[in-house]
């Protein structure tokens, strides 16, 4: 009896020995599965959205938002007689037990309102910033997410009548080297201000030049601008961060209580005006993102006035550029601004980059130094069209008869397999809005 007691015990610790290990190999096996198998489809349904594109048919998402799964355990155990001899008497362990997982899978097309969001809406500059951070090439970036770059001439057209403008406006106008004047101070009120600088940027002269081969001239041009931003990020002296401005406004002393004014000076700078009894307010507001060839904090006041107006009217999926010289790159000195486009214009430009706009070598400007390793793909993310299935890629799919692959050989494999990643990222990306970025400069390499 003693023995048989012993015998149930051992069993008994088995059986919790083996449930216990079992548990977290299949939990740990089942998340690498899961994990990969979703990676693939979605990466899978990049390239055949890419495919798609090329023929000119609708691109379709569907999206797995949940996943889940239900393992069922069970062990058992017991004993019999031994068969033969003088062990008849001793009790034989009998083991067995089994597991049975149950996934389910939610799948959901992207439509409606999240299609509109995730798919056509362009891409914020703040997730381009995002996107130099993690060290993405500026070229790779721009190539893929910019639909277009304006380049400002440096020539202003007249903006009407110097007398349509009221006193204030006129002042701020010559203050800013339009005109001679008396420099008495005048404050703008934020609508004249904001009117002013939308009437001076609507004249200011702007060449754009699309990122679209069919438009040759245009697309030399635009391939030739990134190239020159990115030989700057070669020498880690391209920065990318929000401009700062302040911002000020004027009240009277005597419409602000004590409470009133304990709760202003937790939000702003308050200066006391003793010969009209008035308050200014003041406080550093965070502006649109600026990709120079300098660090901005060296910008004064006038100059930051005027890259405000390089920067207004202020637009969520323009990124400014203001490259000066006496810096890296200073040689050829630009100003203007990219703009970015959706994810499915993204797709678009892929597809249509197989067969009728396909892109082809573009050199860089003779001012611009040199590039590191001379990197100039001629596709943005050149993918492999192949008959055969044997494509030496980590994905590949079929579609319309043919197979679809990144190129992976040699000498822009990296290039190619970064382009893809960042494709796979930006998908992400359009999930959710990118964060803003606080004041503190950052300088953008590679």
């Amino acid at each position: 009896m003693k023995r048989l007691l012993r015998t149930s015990l051992i069993l008994f610790a088995i059986i919790v020995l083996l449930t216990g290990c079992l548990s977290p190999m299949t939990l740990n096996r089942a998340v690498i599965v899961y994990d990969k198998a979703v990676t693939k489809a979605e990466s899978e349904q990049l390239l055949i959205n890419i495919a798609r594109a090329q023929h000119h048919e609708p691109v379709h998402f569907t999206r797995v938002p949940n996943i889940t799964a239900t393992f069922d355990f069970r062990m058992n155990a017991g004993g019999t007689p031994a068969l033969a001899g003088d062990a008849g008497g001793l009790l034989m362990p009998i083991f067995g037990g089994s597991v049975a997982e149950s996934p389910t899978f939610t799948i959901v097309p992207i439509e409606g309102e999240e299609f509109t969001k995730r798919l056509l809406t362009p891409f914020h500059q703040n997730k381009l910033t995002l996107l130099l951070r993690q060290h993405f090439d500026v070229d790779l970036l721009l190539r893929m997410m910019a639909q277009e770059v304006r380049l400002h001439t440096g020539n202003s057209q007249s903006i009407g009548s110097y007398e349509e403008l009221d006193d204030k406006e006129q002042y701020f106008y010559f203050k800013h080297g339009r005109r001679h004047g008396n420099s008495r101070s005048i404050h703008l009120t934020e609508a004249q201000e904001h009117r002013l600088h939308l009437r001076r940027q609507r004249h200011r002269e702007q060449a754009v030049y699309r990122n679209n081969p069919s438009d040759q001239s245009a697309y030399e041009m635009f391939r030739r601008v990134v190239l020159h931003l990115s030989a700057i990020q070669d020498q880690k002296q391209l920065y990318a961060e929000p401009l700062t401005f302040e911002r000020s406004w004027t009240i009277p002393a005597g419409s602000v209580s004590a409470e009133g004014f304990q709760a202003l000076e937790k939000e702003f700078t308050v200066l006391y005006n003793p010969q009209d009894d008035t308050f200014t307010l003041s406080k550093q507001m965070l502006g649109p993102v600026l990709i120079t060839n300098y660090d901005p904090d060296i910008l004064c006041c006038e100059e930051r006035a005027e890259i405000y107006d390089l920067t207004s009217p202020w637009i969520g999926n323009d990124v400014a550029f203001d490259i000066r010289p006496g810096y890296a790159g200073g040689e050829w000195p630009i100003q203007g601004s990219f703009r970015l486009r959706s994810f499915h214009a993204i797709l678009n430009f892929l597809g249509h980059a197989l067969g009728e706009e396909a892109e082809y070598p573009v050199e860089k400007d003779p001012r611009t130094p040199p590039i590191a390793r001379d990197e100039n793909p001629t596709m943005t993310m050149d993918l492999v069209v192949s008959d055969s299935s044997s494509i030496k890629s980590n994905f590949h799919v079929r579609s319309h008869g043919k197979y679809y692959a990144v190129n992976t050989a040699e000498p822009y494999a990296h290039w190619n397999q970064n382009a893809f990643q960042l494709l796979y990222i930006l998908f992400r990306m359009t999930v959710t809005d990118a964060p803003s970025f606080g004041v503190p400069s950052i300088t953008i390499a590679k």
